[in-house]
Formats: C-alpha cells, sequence, structure tokens
C-alpha cells in the first residue's frame, strides 16, 4: 500500500518527537501506523526518518562533536609517536576519551544489528511484543532513577561505561525499549549525572543510527508488497519534519533532565502500553 503525504508528514513529527524521549520512538511509529493508518510503515522507513533527527544531534552538538573528533585523531597521532620513541603519550583528555567510548560503544549495536536484521524487520515489530516493552522497561527506568547516586560527572566516565551503555543499546532494537531510555538508565545504574548519561546517550546514537538509516535507505525504495510504501519525495519530507522536531526535542530534553528525573515519562510509557494491549485484546487492532 503506498503511504499518503498525510501520513508521511505525521509520522516524520512522531520521528522527530519522541527519538530522544525515553518512550521509543520505533515503537511509536509501528502504533501511530497501526492505529492511524491500519498498516506499518516499516523498519526502513523507521530507519531513514532517524537520520534527520540524527542530524539535528549532530547540529546541536556541532561544537563538541568537531572537540572530540579533532581530540581524537590528534590523541592516536600522539599515542603513535609515543610507541615510536617507547615513550608514554600520557593523558589526551576527555574529549580524546569520548571518542573512544563513543567507538566502543556502537560496536555491540552494530554487531547485533547485522546478526538480527531480519527479526529486527519482522518478529520484532509485534505490536504485543511492543506494548509489553513500553511497560516492562518503564520498570527498568524506575529502577535507574532508585538507585541513581549521580556522583560521577561526564570528566568521570570510563571505557567500562561506554561498554555497558553501548549493550543497554542494542535492547532499542526491539521497538518499545528506547534507545535513549536504555542508555541513560544504563548511565544512572553506573552512578552518572543524569545529564552525562543523556549525553553520552546521544553521542553514541549518532554512528549507529546513521549507519543504521544508509543501510536501510536501499530497502526503503523497495516494495515487498507488505507495510506502507514511502515515495522518495515523502521520505525526504518526512526526514526533513523529523530534523526540526528532532532539534527542539534535543534543546528541550537535556534542559528538562537536568532539573528532572526520567521518572515523568514513566505513566505515559504505562498507560500507552495497556492502552495498545487493549486494542490488541478486542482487536481494534492487529498485531502484525
Amino acid at each position: 500500500m503506498d503511504m499518503t503525504w498525510l501520513q508521511a508528514v505525521v509520522l516524520g513529527f512522531v520521528q522527530g518527537l519522541t527519538e530522544f524521549l525515553p518512550v521509543s520512538s520505533s515503537g511509536h511509529l509501528r502504533i501511530v501506523s497501526a492505529i492511524w493508518f491500519g498498516d506499518d510503515a516499516g523498519a526502513s522507513f523507521t530507519a531513514v526518518t532517524q537520520l534527520g533527527t540524527e542530524a539535528a544531534v549532530l547540529v546541536y552538538f556541532f561544537t563538541k562533536i568537531v572537540q572530540i573528533v579533532r581530540a581524537w585523531f590528534i590523541g592516536m597521532s600522539n599515542v603513535i609517536r609515543g610507541m615510536i620513541r617507547k615513550e608514554p603519550a600520557g593523558d589526551q583528555g576527555l574529549d580524546y576519551r569520548m571518542g573512544w567510548y563513543v567507538i566502543i560503544g556502537t560496536i555491540p549495536i552494530g554487531v547485533l544489528g547485522l546478526l538480527f536484521k531480519d527479526q529486527i524487520r519482522s518478529g520484532a515489530r509485534n505490536l504485543w511484543l511492543t506494548a509489553s516493552m513500553l511497560i516492562l522497561f518503564s520498570l527498568v527506568i524506575l529502577l535507574a532513577e532508585k538507585f541513581a547516586t549521580q556522583r560521577r560527572a561526564m570528566d568521570e566516565m570510563t571505557a567500562r561505561d561506554a561498554v555497558i551503555m553501548g549493550l543497554a543499546q542494542c535492547l532499542a532494537l526491539v521497538p518499545g525499549v528506547s534507545r535513549s531510555g536504555a542508555t541513560s538508565s544504563a548511565g544512572l545504574f553506573l552512578g552518572l549525572e543524569r545529564r552525562a548519561a543523556v549525553e553520552l546517550s546521544f553521542l553514541l546514537a549518532i554512528p549507529a543510527v546513521t549507519a543504521s538509516g544508509l543501510f536501510s535507505l536501499p530497502d526503503a525504495f523497495t516494495s515487498d508488497g507488505v507495510g506502507l510504501q514511502a515515495s522518495g519525495p515523502q521520505l525526504l519530507v518526512a526526514t526533513v519534519i523529523a530534523f526540526v522536531v528532532g532539534y527542539a526535542s534535543v534543546a528541550w530534553l537535556l534542559n528538562f533532565v537536568a532539573k528532572h528525573s526520567l521518572n515523568w515519562f514513566v505513566g505515559y510509557r504505562i498507560a500507552l502500553g495497556v492502552i495498545v494491549l487493549g486494542l490488541l485484546t478486542t482487536g481494534v487492532v492487529s498485531a502484525t
């Protein structure tokens, strides 16, 4: 079934609004597609429109990202020079370490995303699973906030933090979990300050989501007769809308988490999950 322009606009807005909130953007796209349009926009549409929200992160954190990339290359040259001269390179600074944290934290989701590509595009999009994850992972967020000490700032992060948060990011392959919710909760469990955990969560998502979106581009233009099929212009418009709305969402969320806990989103997640389960039970919407 061909996607309409209204559907493309609505789904682009939903993607931009929910990508950075701990409520699962992929889950919302799946639910909105099913309830409003009676079909599934598909994993490829989701992945491609996420390029818009990641572009928003790149713009918002542009200065910081440039600092990290520059520091990483300078630090690596210092390390190599030290190895040649058989001299210790010393501490290369936080930005250099952050570059490595993003790299090693991205590896787990890259590997699992490739290994389970087919399952992610099919069985993982079942609405029973999505609704259940919305509810169950809310409990994880509650526990993370309950036991959060927030004793460690950004400059106290370690490679261990990056690995654990990277592993947590893999949970976002299942719609309903939430990438930001999973990684931020992992950061809170590790004792990181909430804003530091959320910032690293955003940085970790950049290579993973960008690679996923680019990898899914060919599939987005190939019709298999299943779900809503968007045209090239519709994908472009939806992605641009996701960028604009996503940029506003990034700024709002970072300011919000500096003063409030993630528990504010838990009630919404549970309510939405219960509503979807009710619609599935009564046969109002289909699970597939």
